[in-house]
């Protein structure tokens, strides 16, 4: 009508579930999740998860939509209740040697050859899947949208996030027991101060221009 003015409407958020997973059974479906793709410093790392349809942990979602506190009660849950899980790592050498995708396909890789469970079909977070040997499908977000990926996103943020608070011990001026590698205020200006440690990855562009100097 004219005059009126027309009123936005917002999206309303959803949850992930089982629909693509249950696109492709029967046989097993994993959700593959990585991360650590774009911190300066500590490695890559993926997990998969095979979930029980029958017994799964409730408020799974995207790890980022999670604060620390349910992340970490949720991810002994999803461990104590899948069927089975794996976590699969690419070093900081792996990720300078083949660059950030490959490392990245390769920490996946690892982490689906982990599952004690031979499954049917992945489902991958984002826009590619690693070259393996199972069928697979890319998704787009999909740490919001499967229950599988959500999952596994939480387990591979948990168990990267300790190795960088560990890794803070033995390097303490970086901050990554808060930053846990990224870009922060504080860990460039460790940087300049410092130098990079064993740890910071050098085909990165602010740690590559610190080593050339």
């Amino acid at each position: 009508m004219a005059g009126m003015r027309r009123q936005s409407q917002r999206a309303i958020p959803t949850m992930p579930d089982f629909s693509h997973e249950l696109i492709h059974h029967p046989g097993l479906v994993a959700g593959v999740d990585e991360a650590g793709r774009g911190p300066l410093a500590g490695p890559v790392v993926a997990a998969a998860v095979i979930l029980r349809v029958e017994d799964c942990p409730d408020g799974l979602n995207d790890s980022k939509q999670l604060t620390a506190k349910r992340r970490a009660t949720l991810e002994p849950e999803i461990k104590a209740r899948a069927l089975c899980w794996g976590i699969g790592i690419a070093s900081v050498e792996e990720i300078d040697s083949l660059n950030i995708l490959w490392a990245t396909m390769l920490a996946m890789t690892r982490a689906a050859q982990a599952l004690s469970q031979e499954c049917a079909h992945i489902l991958v977070d984002g826009n590619r899947c690693p070259q393996w040997r199972w069928p697979s499908t890319a998704i787009v977000g999909g740490d919001a949208l499967s229950l599988s990926i959500a999952a596994a996103s939480i387990l591979a943020k948990e168990a990267r996030d300790r190795m960088m608070v560990e890794a803070a011990q033995a390097h303490p001026h970086y901050g990554w027991e808060s930053n846990k590698g990224y870009g922060s205020a504080v860990h460039l200006k460790a940087l300049r101060d410092h130098g990079p440690t064993p740890l910071h990855r050098r085909s990165f562009a602010p740690v590559a221009q610190l080593v050339l100097l």
